[in-house]
Order: C-alpha cells, then structure tokens, then sequence
C-alpha cells in the first residue's frame, strides 16, 4: 500500500517543480529590494557635533541646491566691489627729461676751463695756459728736489729710470691729487710689437707739457697692458720739463751712479743656458731668469 500511495504524490511534486513560476511572484521581492536600496543623501557631520551630542542634534546641514546660489551670490558681490574699487591711474609719459638739478656755488665742482674765446678747451690739440706764469716756490722746490739713490732702478742693459710711481708721487705732493692729468692729443697707434701714443701734461687747467710714449708688446693679448705702459713712459717724459728726476738724463750723474751704486754680475739664462754680463745694484740680488755663475 505504501508504494501505491507514494506515486501520486510523486507525479504531483513533478507537476509542481516543473510547472513555471509565476512573473508576479518573482517580481514582487525584487521591487521590495529596489525600493529598500535606494541610496539616501550622506551628510557630514559638523567639528561641534562631534564632541557635543546637543549641539548635533539641533544643527541641520543647509540643502546642496543652495550651496552654488550662496556660491554665485559672494562672487557677483566680491567682482562688483572690485569694479567699483578706486583704480591708480598711471600718469601720462609726456616725453620732457627732467629739470636738471641747479648747480650750487661750490669751489670743489670749479667751471669748465674755457679759451679766450668763452670756448671749452679742447686739450687733443689747445696749448692753453702754456708758459703764462711760473709755479709757486715751494711748488717748484718740490718739483726740483734731489733724487733719492735708494728710489733709482737699474735695468740689466745698465739704464737707470725712475719708477713712475714716483712721478706721480711728486706730482701728487707738489700739486695735489686731481691737480693734473693727462690729456691723450691722438688716438694709439698699434704697430707691430709696439704701441705709440702722445699725451699732455695739464696741471691745474693750464698746458704744461706734451711727449709720446711708446712700450713694445709681444702678442694682441697684450696690446692693452702696453696701452697703459705707453701712458706711464709719456708721463716720465713730460716730467722733464717741470725738472722732475732731471738727473737721470743727466751723463755726469749717471757715471757716477753707476760707479757708486751699480755693478756688473756674470749671469746664466735659466732656458737658454746663455750666459752673459748684466747690470743691477750692488744692495741688489739676480733676479728670475737668471741666476749668479
């Protein structure tokens, strides 16, 4: 009985699982899940109501649709107050230079030196001031003073000079600094290996002397050291007239000199290995690129 009474219902429970679901009841669970997931607005929650529960409970997070009103308001008044701000106008350019400064009477800024003409002297080529008066007599015995023996330089080749520094020196003393200058009466002549050019000696607005000097250079890098050489030998030159170290173009004094204070030396040249006399004081010692033999 029992197998008999079990056939039916298997036959209804394979009726049953293969029968179709309805779309209703399949449908009904999906739209409650739909429905239960709709995602809700998250809202930050405000510094304060972390830390007092009242404060979070009573303070509401304004809607989103006002933030980019509040957003648009600010902006139109923050541009309306800047276009309605004063502006500095730049001024005009007019083009005029500025008035120079008035010159104030002052014996350190003297007039320009000007001709009997009420012209501005042009020293590349005025004899100006020449031999109009004499200097002063303590000015001339500054100028005419003894050379010192210790000050005179001699050159291997047995010439004795005078450094130029110590003419400006002298010149310096006897006149004071900005007193004189020189005035180049051309523009330098570069030759091969050597360099010419002629210069004034002006003291005190007034010509005093003129000569060219000249120093040899051995390559172009050199042509503006020999430039300054050149300038150096035209000062020693014009100092002969205001009788500055006369001495030492004189022939008595530099036999004597020599005799005194100069004395020969047999020297080797360090490259060449030549070797040869030269000249050079005695309290004096031989000096790079020779050595004594």
């Amino acid at each position: 009985m029992a197998p008999r009474t079990l056939i039916p219902l298997r036959a209804a429970s394979r009726r049953l699982h293969a029968s179709k679901i309805p779309q209703s009841w399949v449908q009904c669970p999906v739209r409650t899940l739909v429905s239960a997931s709709k995602p809700k607005q998250y809202v930050q929650p405000s510094t304060a109501s972390r830390y007092s529960p009242s404060t979070s409970k009573t303070t509401t997070q304004p809607p989103p649709s006002t933030k980019p009103t509040t957003t648009t308001t600010s902006t139109s008044t923050t541009s309306t107050s800047a276009a309605t701000a004063p502006r500095t106008r730049v001024p005009a350019v007019s083009g005029t230079p500025l008035p120079d400064v008035p010159p104030t009477p002052s014996s350190s800024h003297p007039a320009v030196e000007t001709d009997s003409n009420g012209a501005p002297i042009d020293w590349t080529q005025s004899y100006h001031g020449l031999g109009t008066s004499a200097f002063a007599p303590e000015t001339a015995a500054l100028l005419q003073a003894p050379v010192d023996p210790g000050d005179v330089e001699v050159k291997p080749d047995g010439i004795i000079y005078l450094p130029e520094i110590k003419y400006r020196r002298i010149l310096n003393a006897a006149f004071g600094p900005g007193a004189w200058g020189l005035a180049p009466r051309g523009p330098l002549a570069v030759h091969e290996k050597l360099v010419t050019r002629e210069y004034a000696l002006v003291v005190h607005g007034r010509f005093v002397a003129q000569a060219r000097g000249e120093q040899q250079y051995f390559s172009e890098e050199g042509v503006s050291t020999a430039a300054e050489g050149c300038k150096s030998n035209a000062l020693m030159r014009c100092c002969k007239d205001l009788g500055i170290a006369s001495e030492l173009w004189d022939p008595r004094y530099i036999r004597t000199f020599m005799k005194e204070h100069a004395m020969q030396q047999w020297v080797e040249h360090v490259t060449t290995k030549k070797r040869k006399q030269i000249w050079l004081r005695k309290d004096d010692e031989v000096r790079y690129p020779f050595k004594k033999t």
